[in-house]
């Protein structure tokens, strides 16, 4: 029997291009010999993409290694019960860079520097690139036909090219699809740019898709290449992927962050503890001007219609004041808060099963507006802090996990940024939303724009990247609220709590849906 699983684990192991060393192998096998068959699959799977996770020297694995990505698994499933909610900083969250060698995503471990240097930069749009490219390589749409399968004509089939191989033709090149970063390296003319180099591009006939063509945004140009030109015939996205079908390429690895060592998708505790938990809601809220009375007031009516049923949790979006400038901005939003903190305190039972979890907008107390921003100086947080033990001051963005649900929050005017940006603008303004969230979903990133326009600190832009797509990405955007769903990923946007009429959104978990709520005046 015991030969048997050895040969069958080390026939796993092999599957995965890795090999056992005796004595990892015989470890392994005494430790599964005691489980059934469905058990032992599932634990083979996570030692497996455990140690896949793990930059390995050579593919003959170590008995020390195997016993390092067991203790691993056992934590995870020790921990599983404990870890229900965690608001995660976007200056934690993990960098991930796709091997081109292994076919998989492999985790930075090097220490990050804030203010990186040029080479950092070069890295930012090239990990957006290979990202972008691997995705896209993998759609039905670029995938070759299997040999000795039977080929749909019915489907088109397409093949992707770099620029290079425009490059280095000399004659007219028809129906060529190339994907690269849509660049203005001269004023009035776009380039396309990827990797292999850059060629200029002739858009006067081209047909635009549906999104918003920023530069420095990435693009799938179709059209025909002659006198190193390349004529587009069409512009569209990447094609967005959903994220069931990314865990199904690279499994249980935890892109989103948090304490968990696999992705939360994957824990079947958690799945059976967000079933269980129907009432679950989380309240949206942007641009809460605290200074205001009459916001007070409403947030005041707020928490006493919550008071009997709390929500998981609360997330307030800045800004925090209507005049964030001035010698006293800080001394404002530290009384503006306390007051705030007594508020919540005089609903005990609101305060105590409820979670606060705030995130500072554009023109909030912090050191710049490059992205992603810092929480909230101590200095005005601490008084609910320790007032309120649940509340959490945290960056922007920031991720939330409930569950095994992934919740990204991102307080920024970035729709007017987008329109003002777009080299097509959409056709009706009710088609903005769709756009919007499209450009979003394809690109993978929370701010596709150049960063002269949309700053970012080169080190972390893996913060604002979404891949795979999460269950929800909240924009506190004073654009009108709307709520669109792309590739199973649902954007919704809170709109301006104190402009528009004291409105705010709340999600679901269990139904996975957003409804518009109000206070009346």
């Amino acid at each position: 029997m015991s030969a048997k699983l050895k040969s069958s684990i080390s026939s796993c192991f092999k599957m995965h291009g890795l090999s056992l060393r005796s004595d990892a192998a015989k470890y392994l096998t005494d430790i599964l010999s005691t489980l059934n068959e469905r058990e032992k699959e599932d634990w083979l799977e996570r030692i497996i993409e455990s140690v896949r996770k793990q930059p390995l020297n050579s593919a003959l694995l170590k008995k020390s290694l195997i016993e390092s990505a067991v203790e691993e698994c056992k934590q995870g499933e020790d921990d599983d019960s404990d870890q229900v909610f965690n608001v995660i900083d976007a200056f934690s969250v993990p960098r991930f860079t796709f091997n081109q060698e292994q076919k998989k995503f492999v985790k930075d471990p090097k220490a990050v520097n804030l203010h990186g240097n040029a080479a950092v930069k070069n890295a930012l749009f090239l990990d957006r690139y290979t990202l972008l490219h691997q995705r896209t390589s993998r759609h039905s749409l670029f995938t070759p036909p299997v040999q000795g399968t039977t080929v749909d004509t019915k489907t088109t089939k397409f093949q992707l090219k770099p620029v290079e191989f425009l490059l280095g033709s000399t004659a007219k090149i028809g129906e060529l699809i190339v994907l690269g970063m849509l660049t203005q390296l001269k004023e009035g003319k776009y380039f396309l740019e990827d990797p292999t180099g850059v060629v200029e591009l002739d858009l006067s006939k081209a047909q635009f898709h549906k999104g918003f063509f920023t530069e420095n945004s990435f693009v799938l140009a179709e059209g025909w290449y002659e006198d190193q030109v390349f004529h587009v015939n069409g512009l569209g996205f990447p094609p967005p992927e959903p994220a069931d079908v990314t865990r199904s390429f690279f499994g249980t690895v935890n892109f989103f962050g948090g304490p968990l060592p696999t992705s939360a998708k994957s824990s079947e505790k958690l799945a059976a503890i967000e079933t269980s938990n129907q009432e679950a809601m989380f309240v949206l809220l942007s641009d809460i001007w605290l200074d205001q009375v009459r916001v007070r007031e409403k947030l005041s009516t707020l928490f006493a219609g919550y008071s009997e049923m709390p929500p998981t949790c609360f997330v307030f979006c800045g800004n925090f004041s209507s005049a964030p400038y001035g010698q006293n901005h800080v001394k404002s939003l530290q009384e503006s808060f306390r007051i705030l903190t007594d508020m919540i305190c005089e609903q005990p039972y609101l305060m105590e099963n409820s979670r606060f979890v705030f995130v500072p907008g554009p023109q909030d107390p912090g050191p710049s507006s490059i992205l992603p921003r810092p929480p909230i100086p101590q200095c005005i947080s601490e008084y609910m802090t320790q007032k309120i033990p649940s509340a959490v001051f945290t960056s922007n963005p920031c991720r939330i996990q409930y569950c095994t649900q992934e919740i990204v929050v991102f307080r920024e005017d970035i729709i007017m940024k987008m329109c003002r940006n777009s080299i097509k603008f959409p056709e009706s303004r009710t088609e903005i939303p769709k756009n919007f969230m499209k450009s979003v979903a394809c690109q993978a990133h929370l701010s596709p724009l150049p960063l002269h326009v949309s700053p970012v600190y080169w080190s972390y832009d893996n913060a604002l990247r979404i891949y795979p797509l999460p269950d929800l990405v909240v924009f506190g955007d004073k654009y009108d609220p709307y709520t669109v769903t792309t590739a199973g990923c649902i954007g919704t946007n809170t709109g301006s709590f104190s402009k528009n009429g004291y409105s705010f959104k709340v999600y679901y978990p269990h139904s996975r849906s957003v409804e518009d709520s109000q206070i009346e005046d």
